[in-house]
């Protein structure tokens, strides 16, 4: 990792994000029902998330290859679109970026971070629980009577 640069995400990096999004979720580990609205982002609803709240990118040279949006929500930093390239998982970049989300969080002084996350991506809900998050609810996708996520929250001492 001491070949990446994190660094906030910008207006301009709109187009490159939205694509890396796509390309990151396009390959999770299984497909979901519903399909992920991930892969429905643009330039233009990335740079409106940017607008809302921000986000974290993670480079290798001039290509980004991670990165994180979040806003302010109920009491905490919500982390969004959390997004890897597939080639760079398993490098400690999805830790990297959620450490970017908890320090943001602590310089707006908030109490926590919280995300949600598919029931089905248990390597998913692995990784955020190896990383001190924990699971506070279930929810359901409008239309479904069954859960189909985890609200996740890590609490900052």
């Amino acid at each position: 990792m001491s070949d990446l640069r994190m660094r906030p995400l910008g207006p301009a990096d709109a187009p490159a994000a939205a694509e890396l999004i796509r390309e990151a979720f396009a390959a999770q580990s299984l497909a979901t029902d519903p399909p992920p609205s991930a892969l429905r982002e643009t330039a233009a609803s990335v740079a409106a998330h940017l607008a809302e709240g921000g986000g974290a990118a993670l480079e290798a040279g001039a290509r980004l290859i991670g990165l994180v949006l979040w806003a302010e929500r109920d009491g905490g930093l919500y982390l969004g679109r959390l997004a890897v390239a597939p080639a760079w998982r398993g490098r400690g970049a999805a830790r990297a970026l959620i450490a970017a989300g908890e320090a943001e969080a602590r310089r707006r002084a908030l109490p926590r971070l919280h995300l949600r996350v598919r029931l089905a991506l248990e390597d998913n809900r692995r990784l955020f629980a190896a990383c001190g998050f924990a699971t506070i609810r279930e929810g359901a996708h409008p239309g479904y009577a069954e859960p189909t996520f985890v609200v996740m929250e890590k609490a900052l001492g």
